[in-house]
């Protein structure tokens, strides 16, 4: 089990057409990740709630929510810890 929260790069970076974001949860909490595009937009969210703890590695497949295909680009996927916000940068290329 983790002894503190991470938010590990995402590989492949860049990517195409799918990317894997792990993360290492300590203890149960609640935890948000969200896919963000390089204005800001919110494109979509991974995973919202409460978690248990342990690794997980999210997986975002360039779409968002509404299934269509994000364009070539930078994104940053941000998770919500608690009280605490961590921010990865990654490229989408095609």
């Amino acid at each position: 089990i983790p002894t503190i929260f991470k938010l590990e790069p995402n590989y492949p970076n860049p990517f195409n057409p799918t990317t894997i974001i792990p993360l290492e949860i300590p203890e149960e909490s609640f935890v948000k990740a969200s896919i963000y595009n390089i204005l800001g937009q919110e494109v979509i969210i991974l995973l919202e709630g409460v978690q248990p703890s342990g690794y997980q590695h999210l997986q975002w497949n360039g779409k968002n929510q509404f299934g269509q295909k994000s364009s070539s680009g930078i994104y940053f996927v941000q998770v919500q810890y608690n009280e605490n916000i961590f921010i990865n940068k990654m490229m989408l290329l095609k």
